[in-house]
C-alpha cells in the first residue's frame, strides 16, 4: 500500500505500519462494521483525531486497489502505482492533489487538515477516487500541453505588437494561465465522475461524500474559473451513482 509514513496526526503513523491492502470489494459492499462504528462524530460534527486518523487509514486500504485497477484497465501504459502522502505541516488549508514524481509515479496528497475536517468515510473515499480520477484521465499532460500553447500564442502576439522582452514574459505566463484553464472545469467534472464511481465500486457512498461540497466556498460561475459551481458536482457525482445502481 502506497502510503507515505512518519506524517503527523500522531496515531496516523501507528496505524499506517499495519495497514495492508484489501481484496477488491463487489460494487456497492457497504463499508465493514469496523469501519461504519468509527463515523460517529463528535457534537460539532467532526471525527477525534482518532476517528479521523482510523477512516483516513481504511478507506486508503480499500480505494487505492480499486483506483489502481481501474488505472491499469483504462491507461494500461502508464505508471499506476499510487503513492499516497500526507502533508503534515501546520496550518495548511483542508487540500488534496494529484501530481507525478520525477519518475512519472501518481502522487495523491492530502493535508492533515482535510483528513481532519472529513465528517465521514463516504467524503475520505470520494477525495481519494476524485484524485486518482485526474491520473487515470491524463489529466497533469492535458493541462501541460494546453498551457505551453497558451504561453507560445501569447509570447508570439506580443513580440508581433513589438512588445519589449518583460512584457513578453509576462503576456507568456498569462498565456500559460489561460491555457491551463480552458478545461480546468471540465477535468474536474470529469474527475467527479470516475471518482464517484472509484468510490462506488470500493463499496463507498458517493453522493454522501459529495456532502463534503456543502462546506466548501461556491466558486459560482466566475470566469476562467478553475473549478465549477458545487450544485454542478453534486449532480454529476448524483447521475453517475444512478447509472451505477
Amino acid at each position: 500500500m502506497g502510503i507515505r509514513r512518519a506524517l503527523g496526526m500522531g496515531l496516523l503513523a501507528a496505524l499506517l505500519a499495519a495497514c495492508q491492502p484489501m481484496a477488491y470489494p463487489a460494487p456497492s459492499t457497504p463499508p465493514p462494521p469496523s469501519v461504519q462504528a468509527i463515523n460517529a462524530p463528535l457534537p460539532d460534527g467532526r471525527l477525534s483525531p482518532e476517528q479521523a486518523a482510523r477512516n483516513f487509514v481504511a478507506v486508503v486500504a480499500r480505494v487505492e486497489p480499486v483506483a489502481e485497477a481501474m488505472c491499469r484497465e483504462r491507461r494500461p501504459r502508464s505508471n499506476c502505482d499510487f503513492e499516497i502522502v500526507v502533508d503534515d505541516r501546520p496550518n495548511q488549508p483542508p487540500n488534496a492533489f494529484q501530481t507525478l514524481d520525477r519518475s512519472g509515479r501518481p502522487i495523491i496528497g492530502f493535508t492533515l487538515a482535510l483528513i481532519a475536517d472529513a465528517r465521514n468515510v463516504d467524503e475520505i473515499a470520494f477525495v481519494v477516487g476524485h484524485e486518482a480520477a485526474h491520473h487515470i484521465a491524463g489529466h497533469i499532460p492535458q493541462v501541460q500541453r494546453t498551457a505551453t500553447t497558451g504561453a507560445v500564442l501569447a509570447g508570439v502576439l506580443a513580440q508581433a505588437s513589438g512588445a519589449p522582452p518583460e512584457a513578453v514574459r509576462a503576456a507568456q505566463q498569462m498565456g500559460a494561465t489561460m491555457g491551463a484553464r480552458t478545461y480546468a472545469r471540465n477535468f474536474e467534472l470529469e474527475a467527479d465522475a470516475l471518482g464517484a464511481e472509484i468510490a462506488f465500486r470500493a463499496g463507498f457512498d458517493p453522493v454522501r461524500g459529495a456532502g463534503f461540497f456543502d462546506r466548501l466556498p461556491d466558486p459560482g460561475d466566475q470566469f476562467l474559473g478553475s473549478h465549477p459551481p458545487n450544485a454542478q458536482r453534486v449532480e454529476a457525482v448524483r447521475r453517475v451513482v444512478a447509472g451505477l445502481r
